[in-house]
């Protein structure tokens, strides 16, 4: 099972379009029942159905996106071994995104203690080049990286994973007043990222 997160892209868009109806059919949290129950099937479907995701969770946070393949690892990892504490019934989502944000806080803060131990090099990297001009429209990517991370956890999660804010509450151990107003300021600054005008070449 694990072995199926260490897929790229292409691989997991693969996937997603040839799941089969059942896999589309049934439902996370059937399906993370049957998991508990060491039903190999289920737990197949549940990495090709939640994979991409979690991928996109991690990838929308600028810091972990060359990590994004190990947290997913590791987010896999530590949903097996606490399989047994998922509640039947309850939706599956805010619980597999709670696991990944542990391991993301996980990942960060072991990255802080390794970073606080490095030299500096002696040689600087060549700067970047020139940047291409902007276009008329940001891209999603560009946007919510401007965001603060906790606003831009909230927006993933409700946007893009298209949970409720109950779930999403669940989810990062807030109260679902938070997460609005969160979202609410979210909204806000994406407003004015669209409302300066651009550059044209």
């Amino acid at each position: 099972m694990i072995g199926l997160v260490n897929e790229d892209n292409s691989r997991s868009t693969a996937i997603m379009g040839s799941l089969s109806v059942t896999d589309q059919a049934e439902s996370l949290e059937s399906l993370m029942s049957r998991y508990q129950q060491a039903d190999e099937a289920a737990a197949a479907a549940l990495v090709r159905r939640v994979t991409p995701l979690l991928r996109r969770y991690f990838l929308t946070q600028a810091s972990n996106r060359i990590h994004a393949d190990d947290l997913l690892q590791d987010t896999w990892m530590r949903l097996h071994r606490a399989r047994h504490t998922y509640r039947p019934g309850e939706p599956v989502l805010p619980w597999v995104l709670a696991i990944a944000r542990y391991a993301n806080l996980d990942h960060y803060r072991k990255s802080s203690r390794r970073d606080a131990h490095e030299r500096q090099v002696d040689v600087l990297p060549d700067p970047p080049g020139p940047a291409a001009p902007p276009s008329d429209v940001p891209d999603i990517d560009t946007m919510l990286s401007a965001l603060p991370e906790r606003q831009r956890e909230v927006i993933v999660m409700l946007k893009i994973s298209g949970m409720s804010v109950d779930e999403v509450a669940r989810a990062t151990s807030s109260s679902p007043g938070s997460v609005r107003q969160k979202a609410h300021r979210a909204y806000q600054k994406l407003r004015e990222i669209l409302s300066v005008p651009r550059r044209t070449p």
